[in-house]
């Protein structure tokens, strides 16, 4: 214990059925009269965003603006659009809803608005003022965790990979965990987005930084999603696994303030090159990472073993990895690269691009550009 470690649990969270009513709250207690909506692209032909609109219309009568251009794994345009709508729309706050990259979004446009003559990568982050425009999160997805955390993920194309921006200020003001926002999730996207919630949460739990309250809460939210996730895949009106999920998803974000490892520096450069959805990319790698892990001690995946239900053995990564083999095989995940049609040739350079990716730096076990290449080798 030679370093001071750094840690707070400070975000406001209503969770259940109907806890979107809980954005009158926001409105009185930040005083937001005209707030900015922003959300995926895909998002408002569904149920979702319906009951979410409807809400915000309750509570801002004709009275806030949208901005609903977030793509997939979003981008600095993507922030700037936002922006754009923000200043357009005369706003004094922002609502996210939707999975992670509009929450994602929702969080750095408020960089844009705290320093708007400045462009998203020369901002400040080490001198950021203790308080942004204010904002909700309001989740649809359960895997990013995205509305608990401090940070935001955004590619950024003038370096050719995506970009962590990070700071105490990012956090929410209020989340919203609302089961019933999340009962329209198509059974893939469940299963990737829960499989997010389960690497955040296992890859925090074995990284070497001191936290013992978020080791605990990464192992009930390990806990969780082997109970729950199947459940949601199969059943997704099922409220209580839906419920569940949700929490799991923001245990797994508490938990890596810890940081993560080396399963999220192969995942990054899948998505900003291939498009591979993010929860889908950490599926795909981690059984691999864990083995990798393992190799230089097993005894680190006891307890999420025993998480996972699976009786105490000789080699608990080895169990471990097995287990998330035959799990995303239960909820149809391919195990392969190829199969999302990412080409062998182009593993050198997703290799040297994890590598660029600081989440490595707090894997359990020192990564070198030949280990990330070997990774991605067994995963393709």
């Amino acid at each position: 214990m030679t370093e001071i470690s750094r840690f707070s649990f400070p975000t406001q969270i209503r969770f259940g059925p109907g806890a979107r009513s809980a954005l009158g709250e926001f409105a009185e207690q930040h005083d937001v009269k005209r707030p900015l909506l922003v959300s995926d692209s895909g998002l408002p032909s569904t149920e979702a965003f319906r009951l979410g609109a409807e809400e915000m219309e309750r509570v801002w009568p004709d009275s806030y603006a949208v901005f609903t251009g977030v793509e997939p794994n979003p981008a600095e345009e993507d922030v700037e659009g936002a922006f754009r709508a923000y200043e357009e729309g005369q706003c004094d706050g922002v609502v996210g809803l939707g999975g992670g990259s509009a929450l994602d979004v929702a969080k750095a446009v408020r960089l844009r608005i705290a320093f708007p003559d400045l462009s998203l990568m020369a901002i400040p982050l080490d001198d950021l003022p203790p308080r942004l425009a204010p904002f909700c999160a309001i989740p649809t997805t359960a895997g990013t965790g995205s509305e608990v955390g401090r940070s935001s993920v955004i590619t950024m194309p003038a370096l050719g990979r995506k970009v962590v921006l990070g700071g105490q200020p990012l956090l929410a003001d209020l989340a919203v965990l609302d089961p019933e926002l999340t009962v329209g999730l198509p059974p893939h996207l469940t299963a990737a987005t829960g499989m997010d919630a389960l690497t955040h949460a296992l890859e925090a739990y074995v990284c070497p930084m001191l936290h013992p309250m978020c080791d605990a809460i990464a192992l009930e939210g390990i806990r969780l999603v082997r109970l729950f996730l199947p459940r949601a895949y199969a059943d997704g009106g099922d409220l209580e696994a839906r419920g569940m999920m949700l929490m799991a998803a923001s245990m797994g974000a508490v938990a890596f303030q810890k940081d993560l490892g080396a399963a999220h520096s192969l995942a990054h450069p899948l998505s900003s090159e291939y498009g591979v959805h993010h929860g889908l990319a950490n599926a795909i790698v981690l059984p691999a990472v864990v083995r990798f892990n393992g190799e230089e001690d097993t005894a680190q995946y006891a307890r999420p073993a025993a998480a996972l239900g699976l009786e105490a053995g000789e080699d608990p990564a080895a169990q471990v990895a097995d287990f998330l083999e035959d799990f995303n095989g239960s909820l149809d995940i391919t195990q392969h690269l190829r199969d999302l049609d990412v080409p062998r040739e182009g593993l050198p350079e997703l290799a040297a691009k994890a590598m660029e990716d600081g989440c490595h730096l707090t894997n359990p076990r020192r990564c070198t550009e030949a280990d990330m290449l070997r990774l991605y080798e067994e995963a393709w």
